[in-house]
Order: structure tokens, then sequence, then C-alpha cells
């Protein structure tokens, strides 16, 4: 058992997941399709975001019982969502730049390596979490921490492995400079990133938040992992990127405002890491007395070979086609890449 869903409360475990699931897609969708749509989600609603995050911080510096209250602030207040939101939101307004060819930038060729670059820069901030939490528990063969937000962490060898896998799954992106807008400026399009290294990412990430957002993986690990892998592979082909990017900017906005959602309300759901205890000991006040972290350890050791074996493939892909693989496309022979490149411009 992975989740600890199998409980009275099953059906509002699989609600809450097929609401996050349907809302996320929804809201891609919204975004990708138009300026208007974009804008609304990238530029308006973070703005007005930024502007409450702000109020919220200068209210409690001042002592102010609303804001010391605030959920936010209790229970969102870590370094590591505040930088996966802004540097989320980097990307999406960084790929609209490129799909709508927006001024210089946007016509640039230099600026088509900005995908590649931003996408390492939200991978090495989940892996200086995972290293991290193994410093917070203070022992490599486990141990129990509290993180900012009252969230008890079991930290552990688990978590270098999977940080180890983030620093590979960095180079098993390939084709750095082959990013291209859709014609019907729908998408930014990176064909070469096929499903090896989606299917590397998704492991990889999805081990990251069940490490370290225990309470929120069910949602951010596995719901939100799937949104923008579903829609590459049905009907956005060559636009995972894209969609993962919308889809995560969305949902970290999303659970700045609401954690509640996730941490103490019907829809709270937990990893199995907490054994009997369940959610009352992920967010208790005292430290949990057990821990289980078979799933920890067995999932870590599937990211990191799955990110290898990509790697190697890559690589002797690279070595056949006598092409550097980050100069160059090496996946155009593969039909996921031909049918990206039907789309582009």
């Amino acid at each position: 058992m992975i989740f600890q869903i199998y409980d009275e409360r099953i059906l509002w475990h699989i609600l809450g997941w097929v609401m996050v699931f349907a809302g996320l897609i929804i809201m891609n969708e919204i975004a990708r399709r138009t300026k208007v749509g974009g804008s609304i989600c990238f530029f308006v609603i973070p703005v007005v975001l930024t502007i409450y995050f702000i109020s919220i911080y200068v209210g409690a510096a001042q002592g102010a019982e609303w804001a010391l209250n605030n959920q936010t602030y209790v229970r969102m207040n870590s370094w590591f969502h505040y930088a996966k939101l802004y540097a989320a939101l980097a990307g999406c307004i960084g790929f609209m730049i490129i799909k709508y060819q927006w001024g210089k930038l946007g016509k640039s060729h230099a600026f088509k390596v900005f995908p590649f670059v931003i996408v390492a820069i939200n991978i090495l901030i989940a892996v200086v979490s995972d290293f991290e939490s193994v410093i917070r528990a203070g022992n490599v063969m486990g141990g129990w921490w509290r993180s900012s937000e009252g969230v008890w962490l079991y930290g552990g060898w688990w978590n270098i492995l999977n940080g180890i896998a983030g620093l590979i799954n960095i180079f098993c992106m390939t084709g750095w400079w082959g990013i291209y807008s859709s014609k019907d400026k729908k998408d930014m399009l990176w064909p070469d990133m096929i499903w090896y290294f989606i299917l590397a990412y998704d492991i990889w990430n999805f081990q990251y938040t069940y490490l370290n957002l225990p309470t929120h993986a069910w949602y951010c690990g596995f719901a939100l992992l799937l949104a923008p892998t579903v829609a590459n592979a049905l009907w956005n082909k060559g636009g995972w990127i894209q969609n993962r990017a919308n889809t995560l900017a969305m949902w970290c906005m999303f659970a700045q405002v609401f954690p509640l959602f996730q941490d103490a309300s019907r829809f709270t759901t937990v990893s199995s890491v907490y054994g009997a205890g369940g959610a009352a000991a992920a967010l208790g006040d005292t430290m949990p007395t057990v821990a289980n972290p078979t799933a920890q350890g067995v999932i870590s050791v599937i990211s990191v070979v799955v990110n290898l074996v990509v790697l190697i493939i890559i690589f002797k892909r690279a070595k056949d086609q006598k092409k550097n693989p980050y100069i160059n496309e090496i996946f155009t022979d593969q039909k996921d890449f031909k049918q990206a490149m039907a789309r582009a411009e």
C-alpha cells in the first residue's frame, strides 16, 4: 500500500483526486488555447496572489492575528513552495513568449534553450529539498523531522537516491534547441522530449513528492503528474513540458491559498510511512512513534534505475547516430517525435 486510502473515507479520497485531476486538465486547456486564458492564469492571478502573500507577511510581522492564523502563513511557509511556484510561473511565461513569438526573445534561436534551463532549475529545487530532508533527519538510515509547516517527514537514504535520480534526469533532456511553436499557436512543442523522458521524470518527481510532501502526494504527486502526461498522450503531442508547467503553476497557486484541502479536510490523504498513525501522526504535535519506509525505499530504487536506463539509451542512440544529444535531436525516428513535428510551424 502506497497511500492510506482504504478506510471509511475512501470515496472522499477518490472524489478529491478526480476533482484535482479534472480541474487541472480543464485549467490547462483554458491556459493553452488563447492568449487571454494564458494571460489571466499566468499574469493576472499571480499578481493578485503576490499582493496577497506580501500582505500576509507584512501583517504577520506586525503581529496581526488575521495574518498569523492565515492558513497560507501557517501551512505553506517553506522556501520550497514559493520557489516552486515562481519557478513554474517563469516557465509558463517563457513558454508563452516562445509559442507566440513575442518580441526579440520569442524570435531568438538562443532563447530556445530556456525550456531546458527552467526545467533544470525546477528539478534542482526539488533535489536540494531532498538532500535537505536527509540533513534535517540527522540519520541516513532514517529519522523523523518536522517541517516549518507542521508535517512530520521521515528522511533517509531514499532521499539521497532520489536526489541522484533527479540530477540524472536533467541529462535525460535532449535536443535543447529543438523547440517549436505549433501551427495553431496553442502550444510550445519539444518533440524530442518523448515518453522515455516523461516516464523517468514522472517516477522521479512522484517519489520527490512522496518523500517530502507526504500529505500532498496523492494530489501533487499522482493527479498533478498524470494530467499533463494524459494530455500529451491523447491530444497534445509534443506539448508535455508546457502541460507540465501550466498544471504545476496552477496547482501551486491553489495549494498555496487553500492548503487545508490537503492537510485538514475529508480529502486529506497521507502516504504509508505513517503506518497505523495515519494523518494524525503526520500532522500531530508529537513525533510519530513508528515508521514504515518500505515504499519510500523501493520507489527510490526504481527512480534511480529508470533514470539511469533512460540516460544509457540516450547515450547509445547518440553514439549510433554520431550526434551530441543535447545540441541535436536524437529521437527523430520515433512515432511520438513525428506526430509532434507534424504539428510544428
